[in-house]
């Protein structure tokens, strides 16, 4: 009997051991969060109801709940445009569960059809910052650049100063240049150098390209004025190869190559490649005389005929993903090269014919990211890179030449605008650190670091004695901001932040010590500056279709190292006196979507903003108008508006049009060393345009002529309106320099094979041969006609 009770007694307790283990066993839940589409939805909030267990999920959607005893649950999945999900879930303690969610968009009407062409990325669109994502994969089998690709987007104007690898500056309401910042994942360009440009890189390069316009998030850092661009590139881990040649006008040809691996233990290799080459002998219109007869021709139409480019650049990146201990660690080298004839000067009054230009980047990086690193909720992500690339200006020619590409010799060494073999070395640093921590489904926290050295080093073999090019050109700059966001529900998003920027310059200036001829001396000089800026942006849905946003933001923009110590190879003369720049930048926006008779779709996105500058940086021409000189104007305001309306029926029809007036204008009531009110107040800033637009249409044949199979025939016109080149109370009303109204047409016609693996498409641009003008009335290329031949392997779709 006592053995009995004994075998009982154990057997009792056994089962109380087991029962206790099992209740204190935890398991993970996890899966990923899409829409229905297939979209995968980054940020969104994931948590069992009445615990504290709560995670976001990552870039790739994917989310992870630990530490989850037995029970049953709610799981609820919540972000800002999606209907909410609950789903109750039962855990038995004793495996991990898998969960995938697809989640539908509060626009609902739209479930039915595609809204094809439509610029914004939904997910992307739904941030409290007025943003425009351009979906790039709908333009991979385009020639493209990313230049042309934003020329699209409202509120926005790229400007070149010729053809293929020409100097190009994007204009976005009302600022331009570097007061509009440019990031490749994230990461600040400002230190990539001209083998690395917006009118070199394919549009093949992005996944997305993400243009804020005013309030830019904290976590992208930098300093930009009032905007920025975000090429987003596809990093996810997959195996794939994209590659594609294209072949035109004026032997321009193009390659790209876009290709990745990912092994099961995680071992990853990211490889990006393009190439791009032109003659750029397109018509131009001249007025040019005959060195040797003196005989003029008031309105020659000729060829450039010493405007050569080529560049070739290599991504790489190798290292490992999906680790406990590192989502992503990639180490990386960015190599490239460029050569380039130099044609004209500031202006097509002056003419080259021998003048180049040469510059490679050779760029280590490193980058690494953790979500839930150490803690739920926190994520950080790490970058840095170093650019040790070479400039190198050419200019030896002792002639000088015409339009029509006759040259006349000139006595003694002289050089066409300034007889150099200048190289300079940036020795350019970025890296960038950002931490955000979400300590629930409502609030979330973000820091972010951006810090940047230049130290430039220069040579002349024509002059190895001279002191000049001895002399310091530094500048470190930091930049910290601090943000907090507040999630109230999926309706109404604010976030809020504080910046804090720090500008150290080290330079020199000439003085004569003696006052004799030739004297030269020099004194060094330090300049330290910091600013303060702040803002905020708020998002809300009144109707589950109809979203407003508002903005603001008083930001600084420090003068770029390019502004304070010029550059001879894109003809920019050094300005030592910049001061940093600063606006107040307020948006507001709205945006509506609809349906009818379940065929039809309409979008519509409007934004009203405002501008007040404070030494605002603007260029404008040297003395001998062969090179430009930034300078600050005093005061400088801007109201504008930009919209776009777009309508698609069915898969088979789409259609928009977008349209952006700027009032930009000089308000600095009395200029420098002056008693009285400027001619120039209340002005329109020059070379500026004012109004422009654009309007694109598509016909898609679906399954044409086999299944998988698909043609689509595209139109689309660029629009800029007349804008004077100086200020419009300059001169007299007949005499005044302008820019006409500008119409470019372009065509094109894609046919995709098996499901988009194999592609060809066909362009024209420029399609009646319209005079195309930008900066300072440069001319832009003629009628031209491209081929392009793309390929796409991805293992996940096989």
């Amino acid at each position: 009997m006592p053995i009995k009770k004994y075998l009982l007694s154990s057997l009792f307790l056994l089962l109380s051991i087991i029962s206790f283990a099992r209740q204190n066993q935890t398991v993970t839940i996890s899966g990923d969060v899409k829409e229905k589409s297939g979209e995968v939805i980054p940020h969104a909030s994931v948590r069992l109801e009445n615990t504290r267990i709560s995670a976001v999920t990552d870039q790739q959607g994917k989310y992870q709940l630990r530490g989850v005893s037995a029970g049953k649950y709610n799981l609820i999945i919540s972000v800002v445009g999606y209907t909410t999900i609950k789903k109750q879930v039962d855990v038995k303690g004793d495996k991990d569960l898998s969960i995938p969610f697809k989640m539908e968009s509060t626009v609902n009407e739209l479930e039915n059809i595609t809204v094809m062409g439509r610029t914004e990325n939904q997910k992307i669109n739904k941030q409290a910052y007025n943003v425009t994502s351009i979906d790039a994969k709908k333009l991979h089998n385009s020639t493209l650049d990313l230049s042309h690709a934003l020329d699209r987007v409202s509120g926005v104007r790229v400007r070149e100063s010729g053809g293929v690898g020409s100097r190009a500056d994007l204009s976005l309401n009302g600022f331009t240049g570097n007061q509009v910042k440019f990031f490749l994942d994230g990461v600040p360009m400002d230190n990539f150098g001209s083998s690395f440009q917006i009118n070199n890189i394919p549009v093949n390069l992005a996944e997305r390209v993400e243009v804020y316009k005013g309030v830019v998030p904290i976590w992208l850092g930098g300093d930009a004025l009032g905007g920025a661009i975000n090429i987003v590139t596809n990093n996810s881990p997959r195996t794939y190869v994209d590659a594609s040649y294209s072949f035109g006008s004026f032997n321009t040809h193009r390659s790209t190559l876009n290709a990745g691996y990912v092994g099961k233990n995680g071992f990853t290799v990211q490889l990006n490649a393009f190439q791009n080459y032109s003659d750029n002998n397109y018509w131009v219109n001249v007025e040019t005389a005959d060195l040797t007869t003196g005989f003029y021709y008031p309105k020659a139409r000729v060829r450039r005929f010493h405007d050569k480019y080529h560049n070739e650049t290599a991504i790489l990146n190798i290292g490992v993903t999906g680790k406990k201990w590192a989502d992503k660690l990639l180490f990386g080298l960015t190599a490239g090269q460029n050569k380039a004839d130099i044609q004209t000067g500031a202006r097509m009054v002056s003419v080259f014919g021998e003048m180049r230009r040469t510059g490679n980047i050779l760029m280590p990086t490193v980058k690494y990211q953790k979500n839930d690193l150490f803690t739920k909720g926190l994520n950080v992500s790490v970058t840095g890179n170093f650019n040790f690339g070479e400039e190198q200006n050419i200019d030896t020619a002792s002639r000088i030449y015409n339009w029509l590409g006759q040259p006349r010799q000139l006595a003694g060494p002289r050089g066409e605008r300034n007889r150099s073999l200048l190289k300079f070395k940036n020795n350019n640093g970025l890296a960038t650190a950002n931490a955000s921590y979400a300590l629930n489904d409502k609030h979330s926290f973000l820091l972010n670091n951006t810090y940047n050295t230049f130290d430039r080093k220069e040579s002349d073999e024509l002059q190895p004695n001279s002191v000049t090019y001895a002399q310091p050109k530094k500048t470190v700059k930091n930049i910290v901001g601090a943000g907090y966001k507040f999630d109230y529900n999926e309706k109404w998003s604010t976030s809020l932040f504080v910046k804090h920027y720090h500008l150290n310059t080290t330079y020199v200036r000439s003085f004569n010590p003696t006052g004799e001829y030739g004297d030269v001396a020099y004194e060094h000089y330090t300049d330290s500056r910091s600013k303060v800026g702040y803002g905020a942006a708020s998002s809300y849905y009144i109707m589950r279709n109809l979203q407003v946003k508002a903005s603001y933001e008083k930001s600084y923009r420090l003068p770029s190292p390019e502004e304070i110590f010029g550059n001879v190879n894109d003809a920019i003369e050094g300005n030592r006196t910049l001061k940093p720049e600063s606006s107040d930048n307020i948006n507001l926006g709205f945006s509506y979507q609809t349906s009818f008779s379940k065929v039809h779709a309409l979008s519509f996105d409007m934004n009203l903003l405002y501008r007040q500058a404070v030494d605002f940086i603007r260029p404008e021409l040297n003395l001998n108008q062969t090179m430009t000189r930034n300078v600050n104007q005093g005061s400088v305001r801007n109201a504008g508006i930009d919209g776009e309306i777009r309508y698609s029926y069915k898969r088979s029809f789409t259609a928009g049009v977008n349209l952006t007036y700027q009032n930009l204008r000089n308000y600095t009531m009395y200029e420098p060393n002056q008693n009285y009110v400027s001619y120039f107040y209340k002005d329109r800033i020059p070379n500026m345009p004012f109004l422009f637009g654009n309007a694109d249409a598509s016909y898609f044949f679906n399954d044409f002529m086999k299944k998988g199979n698909n043609l689509s025939l595209g139109y689309n016109l660029l629009y800029v309106g007349e804008y004077y080149l100086a200020w419009p109370s300059q001169g007299a009303a007949d005499g005044k320099l302008n820019i006409p109204t500008q119409f470019n047409h372009e065509v094109n016609a894609t046919y995709t094979m098996a499901d988009g693996k194999y592609n060809i498409a066909l362009e024209c641009k420029n399609l009646l041969d319209n005079r195309l003008y930008d900066n300072f009335s440069l001319q832009k290329p003629s009628r031209a006609f491209y081929i392009k031949l793309r390929y796409f392997f991805n293992k996940a779709n096989q």
